[in-house]
């Protein structure tokens, strides 16, 4: 057994090894060393650098008054440095995380004195970095000084966690509790996103979780998922429910099987006990969580990340409100970039639509002056705020404008639309009515299922729907264009196409039939009509792709157009039929309501009215 208790100084004796000029690493977040910090005040060294990710601790050393004696050079902007970067009292180095240790290793930028918390040695003399290796192990490794705080209260995490007592040159002792983080209630707003956020996440998914209240709410609509992994940087407690309720198991994960992998938690007592000594958890230095090359051998991996604002092209930003330096470049992109490379994996980058006084749209023309782009038009994959989702992916800046338009607050769509318009992004005749006045009738979302048990999803078109419908018109075969159009069109150019995609949802309506796969949609079938207001009267048409024709779609969607059709208080329908289309001639038979048939040059016009029933 090693004696290392004889060896334990005050903090006030280590920190005396620390001399002027030298550059000081803080251990990150809730993983700061808090005697040793305190003890910092007192070294008569002067022009110290303290070097550090986060620190959720005291920060004494940051004051003003200290500015001759300590110079703080951050990696990421929390609370504890956010007005002294602002106002120029301290530094702000961007880099990625996963690049950070080898910063220290290849001596770019040395270390001389590492201050680290550490949890007690076991029978080997090993001590682990407990929850904070992300930074704080290289950092250590490079140091020329190591002094650490052990502290009974740090849990003993495994993986690639320890350091040995005999690598440490200065020993302290505490006993204070471990810093805790906790999370406020979440708002509707958030809520809302993290709903459609689990929309995209699929049974077997690995996803990188954060901290916060968008993860955390996350977490809590992942209930009824299946066998999901956890890759990540940081988390708090939401996992531990998702554990014990069998949600999260790993057991799906194609590296790392079976284990939670993360770099470092933040979280409460409870979290903390429940890491200690817990086999179903790693922890590994950022290098390593972070590199994109070992996050995209997890298929099905899913990065969840957050934006101060997005432009219309797909630019994020996340870390400057224009010229003031608000947060860091994180782990955003090496987790944008891996997950993008897994095998069945998604980018997701989450932003509410407006800021917190709802004054300004989050969702932007142009990015501020002097904000930076964290994120870049070609990595950006999902964005997805309150109000809906889009894939930007591969598409052209017309269908970026459109489809993130589409997802901002209401309020503000109209200018996106104007600035959209005079920067060319969009067609100079594209309506905005759908987009702008219209309100989006979320309410007829549903899912169908035909008789034979084929599943798909119904919901109204969006203007954002173009190339979709697009790419139906171009499966269909020339009998069923014939069908359609009742002539043999070979072409569907933009100006026809758009009055298929731009209603106004109350005297225009058109469904469509959805199958989605991993996050991407593909439209199988359309169910529409159009009102004429002086008859009450509204004129309908439907059509299903060829493959999808004759199993049931057709009578489903255009079942539930007639349900959406009364509740808006329309007395009936009226539609054209070629009098060679036996199918559609006998689909609107099978509605349960009498129809007129008038037989004229080859087409039916066909008349059903909803205040009638078959006898």
């Amino acid at each position: 057994m090693i004696d290392w208790k004889s060896k334990i100084v005050k903090p006030e004796v280590a920190v005396k090894a620390i001399k002027s000029g030298y550059r000081v690493f803080i251990g990150s977040a809730c993983g700061s060393p808090q005697s040793l910090v305190k003890a910092l005040t007192s070294v008569p060294a002067e022009d110290v650098e303290i070097t550090q990710i986060l620190n959720l601790g005291i920060v004494e050393y940051a004051q003003e008054a200290l500015a001759g004696k300590f110079r703080s050079n951050t990696f990421f902007i929390g609370k504890d440095l956010r007005d002294r970067v602002q106002q120029g009292g301290a530094d702000y180095t961007p880099i990625f995380l996963s690049e950070i240790p080898e910063l220290f290793r290849s001596g770019r930028l040395p270390i001389d004195v590492a201050l680290i918390t550490v949890s007690p040695p076991d029978e080997h003399g090993y001590c682990s970095y407990g929850i904070s290796v992300d930074i704080t192990k290289p950092a250590t490794k490079s140091a020329k000084v190591v002094i650490a705080e052990i502290n009974p209260n740090m849990p003993r995490t495994l993986g690639d966690s320890f350091i040995h007592i005999n690598d440490i040159d200065y020993l302290v002792y505490s006993e204070q509790p471990i810093l805790e983080y906790t999370v406020k209630a979440q708002t509707e707003i958030i809520k809302r996103i993290a709903k459609n956020v689990v929309d995209l996440i699929e049974d077997g998914s690995t996803i990188q979780v954060g901290y916060g209240g968008v993860p955390n709410a996350i977490l809590e609509f992942l209930e009824g998922k299946k066998d999901i992994g956890v890759h990540t940087e940081v988390f708090s407690d939401s996992l531990i429910d998702l554990i014990e309720k069998g949600i999260i198991t790993n057991r799906k994960k194609t590296i790392h099987n079976g284990k939670c992998i993360a770099s470092f938690a933040m979280g409460s007592k409870k979290l903390y006990q429940y890491l200690d000594n817990n086999p179903f958890f790693e922890f590994h230095p950022v290098d390593y969580t972070n590199d994109p090359f070992v996050i995209a051998q997890n298929e099905k991996m899913v990065s969840i990340n957050s934006a101060i604002e997005i432009d219309l092209t797909g630019q994020v930003c996340a870390d400057s409100i224009g010229y003031l330096f608000y947060s860091g470049i994180g782990g955003q992109l090496d987790f944008v970039r891996g997950s993008a490379r897994s095998k069945g994996g998604k980018a997701i980058i989450i932003v509410p639509s407006v800021r917190s006084d709802e004054t300004k749209s989050r969702i932007v023309p142009s990015l501020s002056e002097g904000a930076g782009v964290v994120t870049t038009r070609g990595d950006v994959h999902y964005v997805v705020t309150e109000w809906g989702v889009t894939n930007l992916h591969g598409k052209s800046i017309r269908e970026r404008a459109l489809s993130l338009i589409s997802i901002a607050h209401p309020k503000f769509r109209a200018e996106l639309m104007k600035k959209a318009k005079e920067h060319k992004y969009i067609y100079q005749d594209q309506p905005e009515i759908p987009l702008i006045q219209a309100r989006y009738p979320e309410e007829f979302e549903t899912e169908g299922e035909t008789k034979a048990g084929l599943k798909f999803f119904m919901r109204p078109v969006r203007p954002t729907d173009e190339p979709l419908v697009r790419d139906l018109f171009y499966d269909f075969s020339k009998e069923t264009v014939y069908y359609r159009f009742f002539s043999y069109i070979n072409a569907m150019p933009h100006e026809k196409l758009s009055k298929f995609v731009n209603v106004d949802y109350e005297n225009e309506m058109m469904m469509v039939a959805v199958l989605k796969q991993a996050g991407e949609e593909k439209i199988i079938g359309m169910a529409g009509y159009g009102l004429d207001k002086a008859t009450g009267l509204a004129e309908f048409a439907f059509v299903c792709a060829d493959e999808w024709q004759n199993k049931g779609i057709g009578t489903v969607i255009f079942s539930n157009l007639i349900k959406i059709a009364k509740m808006k208080g329309i007395k009936g329908f009226v539609g054209y039929v070629l009098d060679t289309n036996v199918g559609a001639y006998r689909l609107t038979h099978k509605m349960g309501y009498p129809v007129k048939s008038k037989w004229e040059d080859g087409f039916y016009t066909l008349t059903i009215m909803f205040n009638e029933t078959e006898k």
